[in-house]
């Protein structure tokens, strides 16, 4: 299910853009301006909508939704076990699970701020653009949005890590490390002069 999405997210994306980008796209002045040449007003305000509720508004939606059902699972496996556990470790458990339920909290409401905050410039931008464009400030203004669009996608998992440890360590785990040698090669010189090699396995 996960190479699915992923293959699926790369294909729809380059499928996308391609056929988005060539036929709204034109050279003028010596300067190429792209997604910002329609055959009509009405087709541009029409994609333009359709692209900041699909990409900025339901994105927001799924957040919500998505940490929402999470905090309902983890209130509901709280109550479950605070009815097996005992009543000495009900205090502890409690506590535990209301650390666990303020941790995903606060992180639904910081990643979806932050998503809001990087990525309002892009899709306000690109929708005003299309609705009543003005190349002399479509250059500049794109860049901006665009970086601080990226800046998200690449602060994203650092989030993730920070705030839960099983994100931590599978990403710990990507990192490529040395690993520790596994045989140590001796050369010891015969009286006759000839090199006798010997590998001794070495573990740490």
């Amino acid at each position: 299910m996960i190479r699915s999405a992923a293959a699926f997210a790369w294909i729809a994306g380059i499928v996308y853009n391609n056929a988005l980008v060539f036929p709204t796209s034109a050279v003028i002045d010596g300067a190429c301006y792209a997604y910002v040449v329609w055959k009509s007003e009405t087709e541009a305000l029409i994609h333009g909508i359709w692209n900041f509720v699909s990409f900025f508004i339901i994105v927001i939606s799924v957040f919500v939704f998505c940490y929402g059902n999470i905090l309902v699972v983890i209130r509901r496996q709280a109550r479950v076990m605070a009815g097996h556990s005992g009543p000495g470790s009900s205090t502890s458990r409690q506590t535990q699970s209301s650390q666990i339920q303020s941790s995903v909290a606060k992180t639904m409401t910081f990643v979806g701020a932050f998503y809001v905050i990087t990525w309002t410039p892009s899709y306000t931008f690109y929708l005003l653009s299309l609705v009543k464009p003005d190349l002399a400030v479509i250059g500049a203004i794109y860049y901006v949005g665009v970086f601080l669009g990226f800046m998200y996608i690449c602060a994203n998992p650092f989030i993730y890590a920070v705030k839960f440890h099983p994100v931590r360590r599978v990403l710990v785990g990507l990192i490529p490390r040395k690993k520790s040698q596994q045989a140590a090669e001796n050369v010891e010189m015969t009286p006759s002069g000839t090199a006798a090699v010997r590998l001794a396995a070495s573990q740490r």
